[in-house]
């Protein structure tokens, strides 16, 4: 995501703590007055909230959709925006119509229960469709990354064993032919989900009615690891799954009108679960954002007057870095870090009384994080809560869904909470490794039973995360079993653990390696670079000003000289490097390749801290 800074106005000037929530334009709502075909009444209501769907009814995510399309009449569910304004409102009942109208003409492709789907699209409306389409058609969709290279997007394909391609469309979408995929049979999300033509018979809707419905035990999707490997594995997901994923979702965020701006890629089911199935299930409004420009996205998040944003550690810093620059803009930083200091005393309402002219330019509703997928240092955390807005932390992977969480009354720093229900987590007796177990579980890996064995045992998935829990009962993650270092002594040290010291002491990036027995050394980013959360956002250049690279220097010293006050005899760090390049090699879910920088690593030139 390109520098927010420019986007945000002055937030000293008098303004009103909420606005009231327009009403989208009628003439964008004008098709989901379309028939949509037969759907049945609205399922049971949930016992413990009246107007909701209990989501253990369903024996599949189409049924939340049908529900949905009786339950929410008239209300937005999906909308689009991009530079040029709102684009896309539709309903439950036309995201419904749209879904219909794609599986009828997958099946006229050609497409039979079973066969994968790859899909390759930025956010829109209309990938959901696709999405729900391809369920009423029972095939499997393989969802692929914008931000996954060619190499690793062939590997897929090749996995995946398909020949059929959805692609998206517009400046931002991907090429199919840079990529190498000569031999797909492509159409596009837009032609899929467009209005019926003459191919269609008068009956289309009682045939796909006359069809088999998908069961809770149907795989419907395959989500690839990133294959920084070189083996990508596709993590199956069934309906009941992510129906069991969705019901874990309404125990840590009650329904309520939840208003969201969508910034992550719906090819994640970080983004699948919590946002798209389970807003759709509540009746919630999601707006997906599809623009570069730094103001379209901060403009969105104020007309859209969201409430709930669903985002990533790295996000929070973009956004939080954007109102610390205007307030040192404007020269108020002191008197801003003093009002942060009292607010932080006071319950979360008279907070956003505090800095309701911040909380106008972001909508004046927003009231709740939901952060995943990396570290939250607690200063993050503790920045957005001095201003009234609850961070709620949670913990999974693709292959078991959300693990633990944190909630709205109780969000700890340095935490992810407590077991999700209906979910159950025990920590392996020999090293800790946090176990997963419950319906949120994969089944397995596709086509891949090996590596299916290798983390799946008597029905517990071994995340090849170590934890431990403090004295609340609240789950602490302590690293990567793989990334654990083994000293001389037997001590184990957890490379996670010291970045995390590290980033908290003013270092944004850095990996934590042992170059030899006992030696731990560092390799780091300049201080103050921020880690890169998109393809789109610009590297920052390396300074290559010889007093700038000397304040550099001194400034990580510093920085690991404080680090290392904090950390325990045998966990500090002996030597640093600077990485010779202005971020990291990532994979295109952004982690970085610890085996690459392993391999440079072999080259003289660390840095020493201490001796002896």
């Amino acid at each position: 995501m390109p520098d927010p800074a420019a986007a945000m106005p002055d937030h000293t000037a008098d303004a009103p703590d909420s606005v009231p929530t327009a009403a989208p334009d009628a003439h964008l709502l004008s098709d989901s007055a379309r028939s949509a075909g037969p759907a049945r009444a609205p399922f049971p209501d949930h016992p413990d909230h009246p107007g909701y769907p209990d989501p253990r009814a369903f024996d599949s995510l189409v049924d939340l959709l049908d529900d949905a399309a009786v339950r929410y009449p008239g209300r937005t569910t999906l909308s689009l925006r991009t530079d040029a304004g709102i684009e896309l409102a539709w309903t439950p009942a036309e995201l419904r119509h749209r879904a219909r109208l794609a599986a009828w003409r997958l099946r006229a492709l050609g497409l039979n229960p079973g066969d994968r789907l790859l899909t390759w699209s930025p956010s829109t409306p209309r990938l959901p469709a696709v999405y729900w389409g391809a369920q009423v058609a029972r095939l499997i969709v393989v969802p692929l990354d914008l931000r996954m290279v060619p190499e690793v997007v062939r590997r897929i394909v090749a996995k995946a064993e398909t020949r059929w391609l959805a692609v998206g469309t517009g400046l931002d979408a991907p090429d199919p032919q840079a990529a190498g995929l000569h031999d797909l049979k492509i159409h596009t999300i837009d032609e899929l989900t467009a209005d019926a033509d003459e191919t269609f018979p008068p009956d289309w809707q009682a045939q796909l009615d006359s069809l088999p419905r998908p069961t809770r035990d149907d795989v419907w999707e395959v989500i690839y690891t990133s294959g920084s490997t070189g083996y990508p594995k596709g993590v199956m997901l069934t309906h009941g799954t992510v129906l069991s994923t969705v019901e874990a979702c309404m125990l840590l965020l009650p329904p309520r009108e939840h208003r969201a701006v969508s910034l992550l890629p719906l090819s994640h089911l970080f983004e699948q679960a919590p946002v798209l199935f389970y807003a759709s299930l509540i009746g919630a409004d999601v707006l997906y954002v599809r623009s570069r420009n730094p103001r379209v996205i901060f403009e969105s998040l104020r007309d859209h007057h969201v409430t709930t944003m669903v985002v990533t550690p790295q996000l929070m810093d973009l956004f939080w870095n954007a109102i610390a620059r205007e307030v040192e803009r404007q020269g108020k930083k002191r008197a801003f870090d003093r009002l942060r200091s009292v607010a932080r005393r006071l319950p979360y309402p008279l907070r956003r009384i505090l800095f309701r002219r911040v909380h106008a330019q972001l909508g004046g509703r927003l009231r709740l994080f939901v952060v995943a997928g990396a570290f939250l240092p607690p200063e993050t955390q503790q920045n957005w809560e001095d201003l009234g807005i609850v961070v709620v932390q949670g913990y999974g992977a693709t292959e078991c869904g959300p693990a633990a969480a944190t909630s709205e009354r109780e969000h700890p720093t340095s935490t992810v909470g407590r077991t999700v229900p209906p979910v159950r987590i025990r920590l392996a007796e020999a090293d800790q490794e946090i176990l997963v177990a419950g319906p949120t579980v994969m089944p397995g890996y596709w086509r891949d039973p090996e590596a299916s064995g290798a983390v799946l045992n008597d029905g517990w998935y071994h995340t090849g995360d170590i934890g431990r829990y403090d004295e609340r009962g609240n789950l602490v993650l302590s690293g990567r079993k793989k990334n654990i270092i083994v000293l001389p002594s037997g001590l184990n040290v957890y490379p996670e653990d010291i970045e995390n010291v590290l980033q908290e002491a003013g270092i944004g990036q850095s990996v934590v390696l042992e170059t030899t027995p006992g030696r731990i050394e560092a390799v780091v980013l300049p201080v103050g670079s921020l880690p890169i959360v998109s393809t789109t956002q610009a590297v920052p250049e390396r300074p290559t000003d010889p007093e700038a690279i000397a304040q550099q220097g001194v400034a990580i010293a510093a920085a690991i000289k404080a680090a290392n006050a904090r950390l325990s005899a045998h966990s500090r760090i002996d030597a640093w490097r600077l990485w010779a390049e202005p971020d990291f090699p990532r994979t295109h879910t952004l982690k970085i390749k610890r085996d690459d920088v392993r391999q440079w690593v072999a080259a003289d030139g660390a840095l020493p801290v201490r001796e002896g």
